[in-house]
């Protein structure tokens, strides 16, 4: 059995170097002689996951839950525990300080030597994600004083940054998957397939370790990579790019993938979480008008108001956000379903037919009304007319699609091109929060934003945003914000857990030596949360230093 602290002086190991060549290699070491039980766990571990994605199992701990585990297993008074997260703004470190300081033994079973395991620590945090009832709270905090009483420095560290999801070390799927591919010996192409196949890269490496990566295949309730668009250059210039094309609305709404099997209906959301208790009328569209007995389905959820107009994004998160009381919330703000692609049908996997083809099987087995209107032309004039018609309805713009393109999971190529209004955003992670002022004082007023940077997987940021919230707005916010916060900073200021992404527009890109990433947004404006994606999913250093150079007239990353 390998030890958690092997696990954890890898990840120090890894946090000290910059390069995702050199990352990958490291982790290719310590992959290939894992057991195959770890291996289904250390992927998700080293990318700051209890779970894989694939996963509908939630860890549940806070911050503040967390600091009070460290409090009772070191046996520090919680004002300590607050100085150090103050002074040096990571509880990983200040997990690390406190288990140097003694480990509390009123929790230790273990005879002197033997050490936490991976898949021990694994077990904990299952026995914490099932955790429920009146009592939950009581036995996480057991499980999470267990593990640390008998954590070293080291492992305290990275156990605490696992617990919240962050690890600060700079490895996405990326690295991983370059990573189980040079430790098995095989392309990383093949455990890219797999793992838009599955949303798992644990599972991945345990097949690709056996031999039998190619064996993993779609599966009815496992919900798989979606398909992605890019953004278009024009009518004009993607009709003339692309030659015939499937055009689509563009819907203002919130992508859905539909798992059906018999009269059992599983939904999950863009980031793959599993939603179906939140969305019962979709369930019911697809009950009543999806005639298959097994059929993965890919879609939108729309909303429209009383005047028929689709109701801003916004108020759909706030469907895939309820827990309870749904109907009530189902009543106030009423779903639609468009479909337009089937993955799935009746044992057969169809992400390598045409998108003519699955769109033909999906008329034969989707009700009218429930499917995503799609026409097909090579006219650059009627995509206009489409578009306008689209826009004036109240929707994003128009989809182009290629008749000819296969289903790639997890892929954003040319063979889907959206077209909406020019407006230019980025799609940002936030990391921190200040408090407002004056009638805004018990609200957060404005969220400090960053930007993933590839070769080291950091986040490194690019300022404020504060204009674009609404009075609704700064409650909401609050409200999601607070349960995130890791370290209250000097004054006014907070360092929240990166979770949430938020779309910025903003005027232009100018270079700045007052963010980390080198670059600043001149007049950013908030133009919508995107909960519908996940953090890996937010554009890039690289992006932004692109967008900077075009609107410079300058090349690349490096321009002055």
């Amino acid at each position: 059995m390998t030890s958690f602290e092997s696990f954890a002086e890898l990840c120090a190991r890894i946090e000290e170097i910059g390069g995702s060549i050199e990352k990958a290699d490291l982790l290719a070491s310590f992959l290939r002689d894992l057991e195959e039980e770890e291996l289904s766990v250390v992927p998700s571990f080293v990318m700051g996951s209890p779970f894989p994605a694939s996963s509908d199992l939630l860890l549940g701990v806070g911050p503040s839950t967390l600091y009070d585990a460290l409090s009772k297993a070191f046996g520090a008074a919680p004002s300590e525990v607050q100085e150090l997260l103050r002074r040096t703004g990571d509880v990983g470190a200040v997990a690390a300080e406190l288990a140097k300081k003694g480990r509390s033994s009123t929790l230790s079973t273990f005879l002197e030597g033997e050490r936490l395991t991976i898949l021990e620590v694994h077990s904990r945090f299952l026995l914490i994600a099932r955790a429920s009832g009146r009592r939950s709270q009581t036995a996480k905090m057991k499980h999470l004083r267990y593990l640390f009483s008998e954590a070293g420095a080291t492992e305290a560290r990275y156990m605490a940054r696992l617990a919240l999801e962050d690890m600060r070390i700079g490895v996405g799927e990326g690295i991983v998957r370059d990573a189980v591919a040079k430790a098995f010996g095989i392309s990383p192409e093949e455990v890219e397939r797999g793992y838009n196949f599955t949303s798992d890269l644990g599972l991945v490496a345990r097949q690709a370790k056996e031999g039998r990566l190619q064996e993993l295949t779609i599966e009815i309730g496992r919900p798989i990579k979606m398909m992605l668009a890019q953004l278009g250059s024009g009518i004009a210039g993607s009709v003339a790019e692309m030659g015939t094309a499937a055009v689509e609305v563009k819907y203002d709404g919130s992508r859905v993938q539909i798992h059906k099997r018999g009269e059992e209906v599983e939904i999950f959301s863009r980031r793959l979480e599993r939603v179906t208790r939140s969305l019962p009328e979709i369930v019911s569209f697809v009950k009543e008008g999806v005639r298959a007995e097994a059929a993965i389905l890919d879609g939108e959820a729309v909303a429209r108001g009383e005047d028929g107009r689709p109701l801003p994004f916004q108020e759909i998160l706030k469907r895939f956000r309820r827990k309870y009381r749904v109907e009530g919330a189902a009543k106030r703000i009423p779903l639609e379903l468009m479909l337009f692609d089937l993955i799935y049908l009746n044992g057969r996997v169809l992400i390598d037919e045409p998108l003519r083809e699955r769109r033909r099987l999906l008329e034969s087995v989707a009700d009218e009304k429930i499917l995503a209107g799609q026409k097909v032309t090579d006219d650059p004039e009627e995509v206009a007319g489409i578009y306008e018609e689209a826009i004036a309805e109240g929707h994003e713009g128009v989809m182009l699609k290629s008749p000819e393109s296969p289903y790639a999971p997890g892929k954003r190529g040319k063979n889907w091109l959206k077209i909406k209004p020019v407006m230019e955003t980025l799609d940002l992670v936030v990391i921190g929060a200040r408090w407002g002022e004056g009638r805004r004082a018990t609200f957060f007023g404005s969220y400090r934003l960053a930007s993933p940077d590839p070769e080291t997987g950091r986040l490194e940021d690019v300022g404020w945003v504060a204009t674009g919230i609404t009075d609704e707005m700064l409650a909401e916010l609050t409200e999601l914000f607070r349960d995130l916060v890791l370290v209250a900073g000097e004054g006014m200021e907070v360092e929240v857990k990166p979770e949430v992404v938020f779309e910025v527009a903003f005027e232009e890109i100018q270079k700045s030596k007052s963010y980390s990433s080198g670059y600043a947004l001149r007049f950013p404006r908030l133009v919508r949360i995107r909960d519908d994606k996940a953090v890996e999913e937010a554009d890039t250093l690289d992006r932004v230093a692109g967008l900077y150079a075009t609107q410079r007239g300058r090349n690349g990353r490096s321009s002055g």
